[in-house]
């Protein structure tokens, strides 16, 4: 298996316009790529980028009910219509671009997992808009269209690639769509550290799953302004308690940069190592441990 990461970015992610006064606007993924471009040097034999794909109807609604997925692509229909921006609620916006950017998102996700599991990489890291943690099976929300990393997780299962999937979610809110998407359903164990009280008020710690899915979700709230250390000291605790109920044939990730210091959306203090460590952990542990 190569050692390197596969960096992945659907062509038409940039393109999803949500407006310059939203909090998820265009400029997110122009200043990721920016920085990626001025190390290239740092990360040449480290990081090779990888071809983009699109999730079809199929993979959607592994995940999605066919009305949610009716709905997005009907607002998207009128933004097309009107050259204008949609909303789907208050927070959740649909443009021109937007159906393709949300499943190319997904389908740039199952191409990373795919990647990955050919052996052609070591591990991806996906930039995708629009996100999609909190787009539940039957309702977009929270910024979100379409649940990328669930869509993801049912892909590997589909094609036999994975029986067992793990997904750690560091959000500063709560991935209460993917949450949705799995809590009755002990093959996929969901880790979540997020902020609370906050939005979208879900994520207590006493929401453990459902009937079959009891005990293989894992809720992590962390109030607003704790530390560092107390942070890392919580996910590492959480870590080993999940390693010693589950044992994953591949492991996802959804990565919330707005768990670190100074984002407007959160109040969590986290910097650039915090986040290293924890990712290190995480892809140390797959390596060991995912068949």
């Amino acid at each position: 298996m190569s050692a390197t990461t596969g960096f992945f970015l659907h062509p038409s992610s940039p393109l999803h316009d949500t407006g310059w006064n939203h909090p998820e606007h265009q400029g997110r993924l122009r200043a990721l790529a920016s920085a990626v471009g001025q190390d290239l040097l740092t990360l040449h034999d480290h990081v090779v980028q990888m071809e983009h794909s699109e999730a079809t109807n199929e993979d959607l609604m592994r995940v999605h009910t066919e009305a949610h997925v009716d709905r997005v692509r009907e607002a998207w229909e009128v933004a097309q219509a009107q050259d204008a921006i949609t909303q789907l609620d208050s927070d959740t916006r649909v443009s021109a671009a937007s159906w393709d950017a949300a499943v190319g998102s997904a389908g740039t996700a199952i191409a990373a997992a795919a990647a990955v599991t050919e052996g052609r990489i070591l591990s991806a890291f996906v930039a995708a808009r629009p996100p999609g943690h909190h787009a539940t099976p039957d309702r977009a929300m929270g910024f979100c269209l379409f649940n990328s990393i669930a869509i993801t997780a049912r892909w590997l299962q589909a094609h036999s690639l994975a029986e067992r999937v793990l997904i750690v979610d560091w959000d500063v809110h709560h991935g209460n769509g993917t949450q949705d998407a799995f809590y009755t359903d002990p093959s996929v164990f969901f880790l979540s550290l997020h902020q609370s009280p906050h939005y979208p008020g879900t994520g207590a710690a006493d929401e453990r799953g459902a009937g079959e899915g009891i005990g293989y979700t894992m809720n992590v709230p962390l109030p607003a302004g704790t530390s560092r250390s107390d942070y890392l000291e919580r996910f590492e605790g959480a870590w080993d308690e999940v390693m010693d109920t589950f044992t994953p044939d591949f492991v996802l990730m959804s990565a919330g940069f707005d768990v670190m210091a100074g984002d407007p959306l959160g109040d969590q203090l986290l910097e650039p190592e915090d986040l290293h460590r924890i990712t290190r952990r995480v892809v140390d542990t797959a390596q060991d441990v995912c068949d």
